[in-house]
């Protein structure tokens, strides 16, 4: 007879956590140097879309300090909810990307 399967999720392997951990520590580094450059350092004017544009670039920022906080949960050590934490974290990847390159064009001018 076979054993009914286990509801249990399994350990993660050793290291697993810490290199999430670094990645996202890694990512939000870049953006709020990114951000403070964009906003503070760079020359020109606010207008209403650079005003945007810095809304947009905190939206991913306060996902990748979701991110952390859910690496950083005891819970975190078991698969099924690193699996969650690190589609989060490739969320706030693409959202990150999407404010960069929205930033990008506001900062050209063709809006």
């Amino acid at each position: 007879m076979s054993t009914p399967p286990d509801d249990r999720s399994s350990p993660l392997p050793n290291g697993y956590r810490q290199g999430i951990i670094s990645a996202v520590t890694i990512l939000i580094g870049f953006s709020l140097a990114f951000l403070r450059f964009w906003a503070f350092e760079a020359p020109g004017e606010w207008t209403s879309r650079s005003v945007i544009a810095a809304i947009v670039l905190g939206i991913p920022i306060v996902l990748e300090i979701y991110v952390l906080y859910r690496s950083l949960r005891l819970e975190d050590d078991e698969e099924r909810e690193y699996v969650k934490t690190v589609r989060w974290f490739i969320a706030s990847i693409v959202a990150m990307l999407v404010a960069v390159i929205f930033a990008a064009v506001v900062t050209s001018g063709l809006l």
